[in-house]
C-alpha cells in the first residue's frame, strides 16, 4: 500500500479527524464491534418501527422473519461497506471521493452527514427526551405540570426541559470522543440484555404466558405477501441507511478486516434475535394484557408498578438512545463538515452545528402516530440506498478493493474524474433515487416506495456497475486503436 505524507497533507488543509486512522489507534477487536451497534437496534426508535409493523397487520411469525431476514443483509452490507476502511483506515468523507470525485462527493457527504444525520439526530433526541420526562415524573412528580397549558412550538415546559437536557447528554458525550464511546458501548451491553429481557418476562407474565403472544394475529395483511415482507425488511434496514453510508467511520479502528467482520456479523445478528424476542414479547403481550395496542415502549415502561423498575428501564432507553444517536448521526455529522470546510471546522466543532440545527427541524413531528415514522425511514432509505449501491459497486467491482491513497488526497489525481465530479455515480443516485421514492407520488409504482432500500440499492448497484465497465471496455478499445 504506498504510503502518504500526513504532514504535507496537513499543510494543505487536511485535519488529522479525516486522514487514514494511524496504525496505534486502530484498536477496536471482536468485541468493539460486537457492543457498538447494540444501541442502535435497542432503542425507541426502533421498537415504535416493530409497533408499526403490527399496526400494519403483520402476524408474530411474520414480525419475526422480517426482523431476523433483515438482520442477515444487514450484517453482509455492513461488513462488505465497512471492507475499505478496515483495510485503509478511511473515514467516509474521503472514502466516497473514490467514486463520486473530489467534488462530487459533497452531494452524497450531504445528503448523509448532514441532511440525514441531523434529522435523525433530533428525532433521536427527542425519543430519548420522552423517556427522561418519565423518569423525572417518577422522581419528581410535579415536574409533569410545570407552566400548565404553555407550549413552544408544539412542546410543552416538561418535554422542551426535557428534550434540552437530553441534548445536552448528546453533546456531552460527543467530546468523549470515540475511545470513550467504544467503553461506554461495553458498559452498556450487559445492562441492555438484563433490562429488556426483563420487560419480556414481564409481558409475558401478563399475558399469561408465551402461548397467547405466539397465537396472536395481525389484523389484515397486503394482497402480496412477497412486497409485503420486504416492505417489512425495508423498515427494518431503512433505519441503518445511514449507518450502512458511513460505516467506514468505525472500521477505520478495526485492528483487522476480520475483527470488524466477525464483530459485526456476530453482534447484529445476535442482537437482532434477542431484540425481535424481547419487542415481540413486549408489544404484543402489553396489548393482550391492556386490551389496546401498544406501539410506544415508553407507554409501555410507564405502565410497570415499581418505581425502581421503571426507573432502570427509562434509564437504559435513554442510554441506548444516546448510543445511537451519536455513533449513527453526529459522528458522521461532525466528520461531513470538517471535510466541507478542513480549515475551520474540527470534527467536534462539526458535531456541535449539527447539534444545534437538530433542535432547528422539530423532530417531535415525527413520533405523532404509529405508522409516521415509517414515512420518515422510506424517504432516508430511498435517499441513501442508492449512495452505498454506488460505493460497493465501485469499491468491489470497478476498482477490485484497491485505492491509490494519494491520489485520493490530491485535487488533480485520478479521483478527481471531470472537474471533480464522476458523473456516472451522479446519475446513477439520481436515478435509483427516482425509482425509490416515485411511489411516494405516483400510485403505480406504490410498491417501489414500500420497498425503496432495496430498489435503491440493487437498481445503484447494477447500474453503476454497467456505467463504468462500458468506460473501461471504451477506454481499452481507444487505447488498443491508438
Amino acid at each position: 500500500m504506498k504510503q502518504i505524507n500526513r504532514e504535507q497533507l496537513k499543510k494543505e488543509g487536511f485535519n488529522e479527524d479525516i486522514l487514514p486512522t494511524k496504525p496505534e489507534a486502530r484498536n477496536w477487536n471482536v468485541g468493539n464491534y460486537a457492543t457498538v451497534w447494540m444501541g442502535s437496534v435497542h432503542n425507541i426508535p426502533n421498537y415504535i418501527a416493530i409497533g408499526g409493523l403490527f399496526a400494519l397487520g403483520m402476524s408474530v411469525g411474520q414480525v419475526f422473519a422480517v426482523i431476523m431476514a433483515a438482520s442477515v443483509v444487514l450484517a453482509i452490507v455492513m461488513v462488505l461497506n465497512g471492507h475499505a476502511g478496515s483495510k485503509y483506515g478511511l473515514p467516509f468523507a474521503m472514502l466516497i471521493r473514490s467514486s463520486y470525485g473530489t467534488k462530487g462527493a459533497m452531494i452524497p457527504g450531504i445528503l448523509r452527514g448532514v441532511i440525514a444525520a441531523i434529522m435523525w439526530f433530533g428525532f433521536q433526541t427527542y425519543a430519548g427526551s420522552q423517556a427522561l420526562i418519565i423518569l423525572i415524573g417518577k422522581l419528581w412528580p410535579t415536574f409533569l405540570t410545570l407552566g400548565g397549558d404553555w407550549n413552544l412550538l408544539g412542546l410543552t415546559l416538561p418535554a422542551l426541559i426535557s428534550f434540552l437536557l437530553f441534548w445536552l447528554f448528546n453533546v456531552a458525550l460527543i467530546y468523549g470522543g470515540l475511545e470513550f464511546l467504544g467503553k461506554f458501548t461495553n458498559i452498556l451491553s450487559p445492562l441492555v440484555y438484563i433490562v429488556f429481557g426483563g420487560m419480556a418476562i414481564w409481558a409475558i407474565r401478563l399475558a399469561g404466558g408465551i402461548g397467547p403472544i405466539l397465537a396472536y394475529t395481525g389484523t389484515g395483511t397486503s394482497e402480496n405477501q412477497i412486497v409485503f415482507f420486504v416492505a417489512g425488511m425495508t423498515a427494518v434496514i431503512a433505519a441503518w441507511a445511514a449507518p450502512i453510508v458511513n460505516v467506514s467511520d468505525f472500521t477505520r479502528l478495526a485492528r483487522s478486516t476480520k475483527a470488524q467482520a466477525i464483530g459485526q456479523t456476530v453482534g447484529l445478528v445476535v442482537t437482532y434475535l434477542l431484540f425481535a424476542i424481547a419487542s415481540i414479547a413486549i408489544i404484543v403481550g402489553s396489548e393482550i394484557a391492556f386490551g389496546t395496542p401498544i406501539w410506544n415502549v415508553l407507554d409501555v415502561v410507564a405502565r410497570f408498578d415499581s418505581a425502581f423498575a421503571i426507573g432502570i428501564s427509562v434509564l437504559t432507553l435513554c442510554l441506548t438512545t444516546l448510543s445511537v444517536n451519536v455513533t449513527g448521526n453526529i459522528v458522521p455529522a461532525g466528520y461531513q463538515l470538517a471535510s466541507l470546510f478542513p480549515k475551520k471546522l474540527t470534527f467536534k466543532s462539526g458535531a456541535m452545528i449539527a447539534a444545534v440545527i437538530g433542535i432547528l427541524v422539530m423532530p417531535w413531528k415525527l413520533m405523532e402516530n404509529s405508522t409516521s415514522i415509517f414515512t420518515f425511514l422510506s424517504i432516508v432509505g430511498g435517499i441513501l440506498a442508492p449512495v452505498a449501491g454506488v460505493m460497493l459497486a465501485h469499491y468491489f467491482v470497478v476498482s477490485k478493493t484497491e485505492i491509490d491513497l494519494s491520489e485520493l488526497y490530491s485535487k488533480k489525481g485520478k479521483y478527481n474524474y471531470k472537474n471533480g465530479f464522476n458523473v456516472n455515480a451522479l446519475i446513477t443516485t439520481a436515478v435509483a433515487g427516482v425509482l425509490s421514492l416515485i411511489g411516494n407520488f405516483v400510485p403505480f409504482f406504490e410498491p417501489l416506495y414500500d420497498m425503496s432500500w432495496f430498489v435503491g440499492i440493487i437498481t445503484a448497484f447494477v447500474l453503476y456497475s454497467v456505467l463504468e465497465m462500458r468506460n473501461i471496455k471504451n477506454a481499452q478499445f481507444t487505447s488498443e486503436e491508438k
